[in-house]
């Protein structure tokens, strides 16, 4: 039993892999085994991710691990000299969120988007892939294979169905996403030759006794690594990529993108938690993530007042959130970090909602669509090229779709705006809550950078209110054309799951707020990862001694 939890991380890298290489075999002739592969390899991910939840948690009797964090040496080797896997609090939590979210987007594509393109299953399988081992990773190189890896499977997704907006989009999005893998490959490669290491653990405490000379090229080479990562996380001014991208992007797909843009948070959590103590650049925390949290903020906030298309809204809101991140987490201290998890995990599925929903609302303008691809036909146009593809809905349609429809599209508005009664009120609540206090307490930032922080997130949470509300009437409400939409449980069954995930944290926020905060008292405490990996020894082999 001891070996089963011991080996229980690398799993969630194993099974998408191993079933995603499946996948690429069985072809596009076995797409019915291939979609049932990939809903049992999701629920595995989820059931994997749940367990490592209870076992950082010490919840579990049979599970010794050195301070509730679970480390697997690959290979069997020790660390630093082998890679590592970590589970701890943090990681698990985005492995649950991942695979969450991942499974209710599978369920969705069932029902159209997967049969749009090839090699939509294999292709997510990566994504889960790469997503799960970034969270698990335990040294810098395998943070940038790991990345590359559902990177590379993003670009395929995002282009699947074809379409004019998503190629040229496409084309952004790759190539600012390459030049940040090619920052972030700098970085690690400088780092490496100052501290001779990549095992994040062990980083972590060279760092802190380097020599003069080879600290500043140990906080130049932390530069491009935060930049790389700020990249990833959609940063003001290297945001400009995302809002056509995921908005031209499949809606399956870009709710699983929801989640990307906060990986490059959570690597500027473990990285910095690590580094900063050792006199890491503020590029990991402190005013200078705190600025460009503001310039995320502003810009996502001002976009989204621009906007006329609902999928770019959505786009801005993400924008939004990573800027309410970036801004938080620049806070002295770790009083806004629980909370801040608390709104990750909010806003990811409130938005990935949204984007499941701006589909079926665009379903809503059936009467347009055909006359466009009359317009298509007469004028001898390929509609493949010049719009979305156009397949039927497979599934049982659910009656009172458009009261469904206009219910999960309200709740949505409400979470991602942060009204109450929802997590997204009780979210940003905590947050200026904490930041209120800290302006109270003696600490070495200035205590106005509190007050604009509250002063930003009312700001952008009235402009969501007003430019989604006001979307939401002529949708509903203001046009004289709308048609009820074919809505089926495929689609109906995710999005009420996600939404009552939403419901899950609110009327739980006390235990939720709990393990964040416990959550960020840990990244708090390096010493304790540190420990946890540096100490894990490698499995003797039972022929030793013959």
């Amino acid at each position: 039993m001891t070996m089963f939890w011991e080996n229980l991380p690398v799993f969630s890298i194993l099974i998408p892999m191993f079933a995603g290489t499946m996948m690429v075999f069985l072809k596009e002739k076995r797409r019915q085994l291939n979609k049932t592969l990939g809903l049992l390899s999701a629920i595995a991910q989820l059931a994997i991710a749940v367990l490592l939840m209870l076992g950082v948690t010490g919840q579990l009797a049979s599970v010794e691990w050195t301070h509730n964090i679970g480390v697997y040496l690959l290979g069997n080797w020790d660390a630093p000299f082998g890679i590592t896997l970590v589970a701890d609090r943090l990681s698990a939590l985005m492995l649950a969120l991942s695979a969450g979210l991942g499974l209710m987007c599978l369920i969705y594509s069932t029902s159209l988007w997967d049969r749009a393109g090839v090699h939509f299953h294999p292709l997510f399988q990566f994504i889960m892939m790469g997503l799960n081992g970034a969270f698990l990773t335990g040294d810098l190189f395998n943070l940038f294979v790991f990345f590359e890896i559902f990177l590379a499977a993003s670009y395929g997704l995002l282009l699947h169905g074809s379409g004019v907006n998503r190629v040229s989009s496409g084309f952004h999005y790759i190539v600012v996403n390459l030049m940040g893998g090619f920052l972030m490959l700098i970085g690690i490669s400088m780092i490496y030759s100052v501290t001779g290491s990549l095992n994040l653990a062990d980083i972590g405490m060279k760092a802190g006794i380097l020599a003069a000379n080879e600290r500043i090229l140990f906080e130049t080479a932390c530069a491009f690594l935060a930049t790389a990562f700020l990249i990833k996380a959609a940063a003001w001014p290297l945001s400009f990529w995302l809002t056509n991208a995921y908005a031209s992007a499949v809606s399956p797909v870009a709710a699983m993108f929801s989640i990307m843009t906060k990986v490059g948070i959570y690597a500027l959590l473990r990285v910095g938690s690590l580094l900063l103590p050792t006199g890491a650049p503020a590029g990991f925390g402190g005013e200078w993530m705190f600025y460009i949290g503001l310039g995320t903020l502003f810009y996502g906030t001002m976009g989204l007042l621009a906007e006329k298309n609902l999928g770019r809204m959505v786009s801005f809101c993400i924008v939004i959130s990573s800027g309410t991140l970036l801004t938080a987490l620049g806070m002295p201290g770790v009083a806004l970090t629980g909370p801040s998890l608390y709104y990750l995990v909010s806003s990811v599925v409130a938005l990935a909602v949204a984007f499941l929903l701006v589909e079926i609302i665009r379903r809503t303008e059936a009467v347009q669509v055909s006359v466009l691809s009359v317009s298509l036909e007469a004028f001898g146009l390929d509609q493949d090229k010049s719009s979305d593809y156009a397949g039927e809905v497979v599934g049982v349609p659910i009656p009172a779709s458009m009261a469904f429809l206009g219910l999960a599209f309200f709740t949505c508005v409400l979470i991602v705006a942060g009204l109450p009664p929802f997590s997204g009120f009780l979210a940003k609540f905590a947050l200026l809550s904490q930041a209120i206090t800290l302006t109270q307490m003696d600490l070495s930032s200035p205590t106005y950078n509190a007050w604009i922080l509250v002063g930003f997130m009312l700001a952008s949470g009235m402009a969501t209110v007003i430019v989604l509300g006001r979307t939401g009437i002529r949708v509903f409400w203001g046009s004289g054309t709308l048609n009820t939409p074919k809505l089926t449980l495929r689609e109906a069954l995710p999005i009420a799951i996600l939404l009552c995930a939403c419901l899950y944290i609110t009327i739980f926020v006390s235990d939720v707020m709990t393990y964040m905060n416990y959550t960020a008292q840990s990244l708090d405490e390096p010493n304790q990862y540190i420990e946890a990996v540096l100490q894990q020894r490698a499995v003797p082999s039972p022929f030793e001694g013959h």
